[in-house]
C-alpha cells in the first residue's frame, strides 16, 4: 500500500497533490528504482478518488520520466530519478534596493529625483492610450526595431532642438528604458577593462558603479559652484570619455559656463575622446533663461542622455540616447542584444503626447509648482536653522543642497535622524574622493507638498538639536 495524504480543502487539484507526493518520494529515495506502484484501480480505491485522477497523475509522472510502464506487468519507478540532497538552500534575503523602495508612511523622505507623481497627467495619458491602441495596426503589437519607433524619434528630435538646442537626425536617437539603460549601453559601447573615464566629483554613485562594473578606472575632477573644474582635466591621460552634467550638476547643482564648455570640447578634440552629457532634469529651470545643451556645440563628439523619469514618471521607463553617427549601428546592435526593443505602445503614446503639445504644457505647469515648493523649503530651512546653514544648487531641478556650518553627518547619524521620522541623504555618498562633503545633505522636494516639507524640516530640526546639537 502507498499512503498518500490528500487535502480536499486546498486549492491544489487532487491530481496535482498525488503527482507531487509521488514525485517527491522518488526524488528523495523513499520510492526506489524498479519499485512497483499500486495499480491505478487499487490506488483510486485506497484514496477514495476517481480512477481518472490517478491515471492523469501517473501519466504526468510517466511523461517526465519518473515512472516506466511495463506491458502486462505494471508501473514502476524509473532508474536514475533519485536526487541526492546536498547543502540546504539558504533563505533568500531581500536586497537592499527593495528595502530602500519600501515606503514608510510615518517618515518624510527627502529623496531626490522623484517628481510629483500625484500630478501625473492621467486623463490625458489615458485618452492618448485609448486612441493610440485603437488607431494602431496589429503590427504594433509585434516585435519592433531596437532603436525605437520613428514616430517618437521624430517628435524628440524636433522637441529637443526647440527646447535644448540639441542638433540631431531622428536616426541618431536610440530609445531606451530610462537613463540607466543608456549608461549601460555607453559602457558596453566605449569601455574596455582598465580604460580611463573622467567624471565629475561628486557624481551619482549608481553611475560610478555602472562604469566600474564595465572595468573602467575613474579619474575624478572636482566640482565647484560652476560645475566641473575643467582646468583640472588630465593632460597625461587618454580617457575614453568625460562624463558631465553641465546644465545642472548632480548633486551640487552648478551650471557649466560657456568658457568651461569650450575648454571641455577642446580637451575632447586633443585627446580624441567623447563627452557624455547627462541632461537629467534641466527642464525645470527657475532662474534665468533655459541653458542650451553641450551637444549643440559639438554634435559629433557628444553622447546626449535624456529621460522622462523626472519630467513625467519613473514608471514609464522611457529615455533616449543621442549618438554621433559613427556609433549608431553598433549601439543599435547592443540595444537589440539588451532587450530587443523598448515597449512600442508606450513610445507611440509618448510621441503623441509630445507632438500635441501636452509635454510642454505639463512642464510649464510643473515648473510653477516646483518653484513654489522650492521656495517654501528654503524658507522652512531658514526658519529652522537661521544662519547655521547655506542653501545652494537650487536654480534648477527637484533638489537642493544644504550645507551645515557646524554639523558633520555620518550614516550612523542619518539612521538616528530617521528615528525622528525624516529621511535625508548625504552628498558624501556620491563623492569619489571622500572627506570633502560630510557637512552637506541633499533634499529632494518635487514629490512633497508644503505640509510634508514643513513637517519634515521640523522633524529634522528636532533630530539635530536632540542628537547632535550645534556648538
Amino acid at each position: 500500500m502507498l499512503w498518500i495524504p490528500i487535502d480536499r480543502s486546498l486549492d491544489i487539484p487532487l491530481i496535482r497533490q498525488i503527482y507531487q507526493q509521488i514525485r517527491k518520494r522518488i526524488l528523495n529515495g523513499q520510492l526506489k528504482a524498479n519499485e512497483r506502484l499500486p495499480s491505478t484501480r487499487k490506488m483510486a480505491s485506497e484514496l477514495n478518488v476517481s480512477r481518472n485522477v490517478i491515471l492523469e497523475a501517473y501519466d504526468q509522472l510517466l511523461a517526465e520520466g519518473f515512472l516506466v510502464a511495463r506491458r502486462g506487468s505494471g508501473t514502476y519507478v524509473a532508474a536514475g530519478a533519485f536526487l541526492e540532497k546536498h547543502k540546504k538552500a539558504s533563505t533568500v534575503q531581500s536586497f537592499h534596493w527593495n528595502k530602500n523602495n519600501k515606503k514608510d508612511e510615518n517618515v518624510i523622505d527627502f529623496r531626490s529625483g522623484i517628481p510629483a507623481l500625484d500630478l501625473f497627467p492621467r486623463k490625458t495619458w489615458a485618452k492618448l492610450s485609448y486612441t493610440t491602441l485603437n488607431d494602431s495596426s496589429p503590427s504594433v503589437l509585434g516585435y519592433d526595431i531596437p532603436e525605437g519607433r520613428l514616430e517618437l524619434r521624430r517628435a524628440l528630435s524636433g522637441y529637443l532642438l526647440k527646447t535644448r538646442g540639441v542638433v540631431c537626425h531622428p536616426d541618431q536617437i536610440v530609445i531606451t528604458s530610462g537613463a540607466t539603460q543608456a549608461m549601460t549601453l555607453i559602457s558596453r559601447l566605449l569601455i574596455s577593462p582598465n580604460d580611463t573615464v573622467v567624471m565629475e566629483d561628486p557624481i551619482t554613485v549608481d553611475i560610478q558603479m555602472i562604469f566600474k562594473s564595465a572595468g573602467a578606472c575613474i579619474y575624478p575632477i572636482p566640482v565647484d559652484k560652476d560645475g566641473m573644474k575643467t582646468s583640472f582635466l588630465p593632460l597625461d591621460k587618454n580617457p575614453k570619455f568625460v562624463y558631465v552634467t553641465p546644465s545642472h550638476q548632480f548633486p551640487l547643482g552648478g551650471t557649466l559656463p560657456i568658457q568651461r564648455r569650450i575648454q571641455l570640447i577642446n580637451y575632447s578634440r586633443e585627446t580624441n575622446c567623447y563627452l557624455i552629457e547627462d541632461d537629467y532634469d534641466s527642464e525645470f529651470r527657475y532662474e534665468g533663461s533655459p541653458i542650451s545643451s553641450l551637444q549643440g556645440l559639438e554634435p559629433e563628439r557628444v553622447l546626449y542622455i535624456g529621460s522622462f523619469s523626472k519630467i513625467l514618471s519613473p514608471a514609464l521607463r522611457m529615455g533616449y540616447l543621442i549618438l554621433p553617427s559613427e556609433l549608431i549601428e553598433k549601439c543599435r546592435t547592443l540595444k537589440w542584444f539588451s532587450d530587443l526593443h523598448t515597449p512600442s505602445l508606450e513610445q507611440l503614446i509618448l510621441a503623441r503626447f509630445i507632438k500635441e503639445g501636452h509635454l510642454e504644457r505639463h512642464i510649464s505647469k510643473m515648473k510653477k509648482i516646483y518653484r513654489r515648493r522650492r521656495d517654501f523649503l528654503i524658507n522652512a530651512l531658514k526658519s529652522a536653522f537661521s544662519n547655521k546653514v547655506n542653501v545652494f544648487g537650487d536654480s534648477t531641478g527637484l533638489h537642493l543642497i544644504v550645507e551645515f556650518k557646524e554639523q558633520q553627518f555620518s550614516k550612523e547619524l542619518l539612521e538616528e535622524i530617521e528615528q525622528f521620522g525624516v529621511k535625508i541623504y548625504l552628498v558624501e555618498d556620491h563623492a569619489i574622493e571622500k572627506g570633502k562633503h560630510s557637512n552637506q545633505i541633499i533634499l529632494g522636494y518635487g514629490h512633497l507638498n508644503n505640509e510634508e516639507i514643513e513637517e519634515g524640516i521640523n522633524k529634522l530640526q528636532q533630530a539635530i538639536y536632540n542628537i547632535a546639537p550645534f556648538k
